[in-house]
C-alpha cells in the first residue's frame, strides 16, 4: 500500500498509540485539539482552493493555467487523506510526546549552516525558511501559554521533567506533522507554499484559543493550578514562590526592569539576536565580560540621558530641510563609549555598558545600516530616517518588543513612512510636496518632542495613517481613470489596426473596381472598427470579416453551377448586411446610395463576365508574413537572452513599484497599474495615479536586461531589515 495516501499512516498511529494510553487528564485535551485543529485545518483548505482558483483565472498562459488547476484538483483528490494523516499524527503527540523544541532546533541548525544549505536544493530551503518563520513566529506570540502548557504536562508526563519537557502542542510539532502530511501531494513549490501560508494563517495563528482551553482542562484537573506567566523565562512561579522572585533570597531589589524584561516573550526576536551575537563573541574568541570592582554598571534611564548629551541632537532646528546633505551615518557604540569615558561619577567608579544594552546598541547600528543601503527607499525618506537612530535606539531600551511586535508604534511608523517614500524620485520638487513635508514634519516631531513616551509614535502614527487614507482616495480615483482611459485607447489602437490588416490581405490579391475599395477602406472599416470593440457583447465580428470575404467571392467569377447557384443565394443577404452596417456607421446618403448602385452592376457584370477581376501580377512575398518557422529561427537567439528577465517581468502584479533609469542618468519610479493582456501592455503611473510610461513585455524585459529598471521591494522596512541582520548573524555564527 502507499506509504503518501495516509492510510497507511492512520493505522500505524493508532497502534502506536494503543500501546502508549494517554494520561487521563490529557484525554480530553486531545479529543479537543484533535477536532479543532481539524476545523482550522479544513479552512486552510478552503482558502488554498480560492487562493488556486484565482491565480487559474489570472494566468498568463494555458501552460500556467492547467498547472494551478491540477494543483487543486490534486489537493481536492488527496484533501481527506491529508485532514486524516495531521489528525493522526497530532493525536499520537499525545501517546508519544516528543521533546519540545527537538524539531525546531534541528530546522535551525539546518539553516544556520553555510555549507549545508549548498546541498539543500531550492525549493527545499525555501520550504525550510517558510515553515522556521512560521515556527518562530508562533512561539514568540503565544511564549505564555505554550510555557504555561509545557510546564503543566511536564507534570503530567512520565519521565517529563524541567531538564527534558514535554508539549504535545508545540508549533514545531503540529507544523511537523503537517509537512509530513502534504508529502502525499504532488504539487510544485509555488504550490507548497501557499499551502504552508495558509496553515500559518489559519491553524498555527489561532493556536491561542485552543492553548488556553488546554490550560483551563489542566488547571481544572488541578494541575499547577496557581501557575502564572509574569513574561520572563525561567522564572515562572507557583503563587507560594512568587515572593522571592520579587525581591530576591537576600531580599535585595530586583534588577532594572529594560533588563529584567529581556526574555519577555514579546522580546523574543531580541533573545535570539542577543544569542547569535552572544555566540559570536564566542567565536571570536572575546571573553565574557567580567566586572571589576571599579566598574559601575549603567541602568536603562541612564543610558537614556546619555543618549540625550549625543551631539547627534542638535537637528530640531524647524527651518532646518532634514533631508539636505548625505543619509546621517552615526557608530553609536564608539559615540556611547566616548560620552562614558569623560563620565564622572559620584561613587568614582567607571560608568560602563550591560553587555545586553551593548548589543542593542550593536543592533540598532545593523538596522539602520541595512536602511542606509537599501535601494528600494527613495533617497530623500532614506535621509530623513537616518535622522531617527538615536529615538529608535531609546524606544529599544525602554521596549524590546520593537524587534517581535509588528504592531509596535514605532515599527508601524517607520514601516509606514518607507512604504509612503517608494514612489519619490530625486527628480521630485520636495518643496511643494505635500507628503514630503508630512514625513519631514513628522521626524521632526520625533526628533524635539521624544523624551521616552511611546504614546508619541502612536500619536504621529495615526495622523500619517489619516492622511495616506485622503491622499490614496485622490490618487486611486485618478489612477481609475488612467487605467480606464488606457484600455480604451489600447483597445481602440488595437482594433484599428486589426480591420486595417484584415482588409489589406483581404485586398492584397485582387484589384477590386475603386468605389468597391473605398467603400470598404472609408464605410464598412468603421463597423468593422465598432464590431471589434462590441464584440464581447454583441458578437458580430466575425460576421463583418465574413461579409468582406463574401463580397471578394461575389466579385469573383464562377463557372460552375453549384458556385453560381450559391452566388444566387449569397448576394441579396450580402447587399441587405453592406447597407444596414454602413447605414449604423453614418456613411453618407448620398454617397451610399450611389455605392450600393455601383456594387450592384459590379456584382452582376461578375456574374455574366468570364472574369471581372484581375489577380495582381505582385509577388507573395511583399505582402505575406514570414513563415513561423523563419520568425521562430529569428527570434530564438533574443529569446534565450532575455529568458531570464521575462520570467521576472511575469511575477510584477498589480501594485508592484518599479524604477526606470533614463540614458542620461535621470531615474523615476512608477507603480504597475494595469496588465493588458490582449495588445500585451503593461502600464505605469506615479504616485499621483498619472500614467508615465506604458511598455510591452518584450521591452520591459530588454529594459531590465540592459540595467535600466529594477524591481523594488515593497516589505515593511523594519522586518526585511531585521531579516537581513539575522541572516548574516546566522552566517557568521555558523
Amino acid at each position: 500500500m502507499d506509504k503518501q495516501s495516509g492510510i497507511h499512516y492512520l493505522r500505524e498511529y493508532r497502534e502506536a498509540g494503543s500501546s502508549h494510553p494517554v494520561p487521563v487528564e490529557v484525554t480530553r485535551i486531545r479529543d479537543t485539539v484533535v477536532a479543532g485543529l481539524g476545523d482550522l485545518l479544513q479552512g486552510a483548505f478552503d482558502a488554498v482552493d480560492d487562493s488556486l482558483f484565482e491565480l487559474a483565472n489570472n494566468a498568463r498562459s494555458n501552460n500556467e493555467q492547467n498547472r494551478y488547476f491540477e494543483a487543486m484538483r490534486e489537493i481536492r483528490i488527496k484533501r481527506k487523506g491529508v485532514e486524516r494523516h495531521f489528525q493522526n499524527a497530532v493525536a499520537q503527540f499525545f501517546s508519544n510526546p516528543p521533546r519540545t523544541g527537538q524539531l525546531h532546533e534541528d530546522t535551525l541548525g539546518r539553516q544556520a549552516s553555510a555549507d549545508s544549505l549548498a546541498l539543500v536544493g531550492n525549493d527545499d530551503l525555501e520550504e525550510q525558511v517558510a515553515l522556521t518563520a512560521m515556527i518562530t513566529k508562533a512561539k514568540a506570540h503565544f511564549q505564555g501559554p505554550l510555557l504555561q502548557l509545557q510546564t503543566r504536562f511536564s507534570h503530567v508526563y512520565e519521565g517529563a521533567s524541567e531538564v527534558s519537557p514535554v508539549n504535545p502542542m508545540a508549533p514545531e510539532h503540529l507544523c511537523s506533522a503537517f509537512t509530513e502530511a502534504i508529502q502525499a501531494l504532488e504539487i510544485q513549490i509555488r504550490e507548497r507554499l501557499i499551502l504552508l501560508k495558509q496553515f500559518d494563517r489559519y491553524v498555527v495563528s489561532n493556536l491561542g484559543m485552543l492553548l488556553d482551553e488546554a490550560n483551563r482542562i489542566l488547571v481544572k484537573a488541578g494541575v499547577i493550578p496557581n501557575f502564572r506567566y509574569h513574561g520572563k523565562a525561567g522564572q515562572q512561579h507557583s503563587a507560594s514562590e512568587r515572593h522571592t522572585t520579587a525581591s530576591g533570597q537576600d531580599g535585595a531589589p530586583a534588577q532594572e526592569e529594560h533588563h529584567s524584561t529581556a526574555s519577555d516573550g514579546s522580546s523574543a526576536v531580541f533573545e535570539q539576536i542577543h544569542q547569535l551575537l552572544a555566540r559570536q563573541r564566542a567565536n571570536s574568541g572575546i571573553p565574557s565580560r567580567q566586572h571589576s570592582p571599579d566598574i559601575r554598571i549603567i541602568n536603562g534611564n541612564e543610558l537614556i540621558n546619555l543618549l540625550a548629551s549625543l551631539p547627534f541632537n542638535n537637528q530640531v532646528n524647524p527651518e532646518h530641510d532634514l533631508s539636505e546633505g548625505d543619509p546621517l551615518v552615526i557608530d553609536l557604540l564608539s559615540a556611547v563609549e566616548q560620552i562614558l569615558a569623560q563620565a564622572k561619577t559620584n561613587d568614582g567608579k567607571k560608568p560602563a555598558l550591560e553587555e545586553m544594552d551593548e548589543d542593542l546598541i550593536n543592533l540598532v547600528s545593523m538596522l539602520f545600516e541595512f536602511i542606509l543601503d537599501d535601494y528600494n527607499l527613495s533617497a530623500p525618506v532614506q535621509v530623513l530616517i537616518s535622522r531617527l537612530q538615536i529615538p529608535i535606539l531609546k524606544v529599544v531600551i525602554k521596549d524590546k518588543s520593537f524587534f517581535s511586535k509588528s504592531t509596535h508604534p514605532a515599527r508601524k511608523l517607520l514601516n509606514a513612512l518607507a512604504r509612503a517614500g517608494i514612489g519619490w524620485s530625486n527628480s521630485d520638487e520636495k518643496a511643494r510636496d505635500k507628503l514630503y513635508e508630512k514625513i519631514h514634519s513628522i521626524v521632526q516631531r520625533i526628533l524635539s518632542e521624544f523624551e521616552g513616551d511611546i504614546a508619541l509614535f502612536e500619536t504621529l502614527n495615526n495622523e500619517f495613517e489619516e492622511f495616506l487614507a485622503k491622499e490614496n482616495r485622490k490618487s486611486s480615483l485618478v489612477e481609475q481613470r488612467t487605467r480606464e482611459s488606457e484600455r480604451g485607447r489600447i483597445k481602440s489602437q488595437k482594433a484599428q489596426e486589426l480591420v486595417d490588416r484584415v482588409i489589406k490581405e483581404r485586398v492584397a490579391r485582387y484589384r477590386l473596381p475603386e468605389p468597391v475599395y473605398k467603400m470598404l477602406t472609408n464605410g464598412w472599416s468603421r463597423f468593422m472598427f465598432l464590431a471589434y470593440l462590441r464584440d464581447d457583447v454583441e458578437h458580430r465580428w466575425q460576421e463583418s470579416v465574413k461579409v468582406v470575404d463574401d463580397l471578394i467571392w461575389c466579385l469573383h467569377p464562377h463557372q460552375g453551377d453549384t458556385e453560381r447557384d450559391q452566388w444566387v443565394r449569397v448576394v441579396p443577404g450580402l447587399l441587405k448586411s453592406l447597407r444596414a452596417g454602413l447605414e449604423e456607421v453614418s456613411y453618407n446618403t448620398t454617397t451610399l446610395d450611389e455605392t450600393m448602385g455601383t456594387l450592384k452592376h459590379e456584382l452582376a457584370e461578375a456574374f455574366r463576365a468570364s472574369s471581372s477581376m484581375e489577380t495582381t501580377e505582385e509577388p507573395a512575398s511583399q505582402d505575406e508574413p514570414p513563415s513561423e518557422a523563419q520568425e521562430e529561427s529569428s527570434h530564438q537567439p533574443q529569446d534565450a537572452v532575455i529568458a531570464e528577465f521575462m520570467a521576472e517581468i511575469d511575477s510584477l502584479e498589480i501594485g508592484n513599484w518599479v524604477e526606470f533609469g533614463l540614458v542620461n542618468g535621470a531615474c523615476f519610479r512608477c507603480k504597475l497599474s494595469a496588465i493588458i493582456e490582449e495588445a500585451d501592455c503593461f502600464v505605469f503611473v506615479n504616485r499621483m495615479g498619472l500614467k508615465v510610461i506604458e511598455k510591452t513585455r518584450v521591452e520591459l524585459a530588454h529594459e531590465m536586461r540592459r540595467g535600466r529598471m529594477t524591481l523594488l521591494e515593497q516589505g515593511a522596512l523594519i522586518d526585511r531589515a531585521l531579516d537581513a541582520v539575522v541572516g548574516s548573524l546566522r552566517s557568521k555564527t555558523a
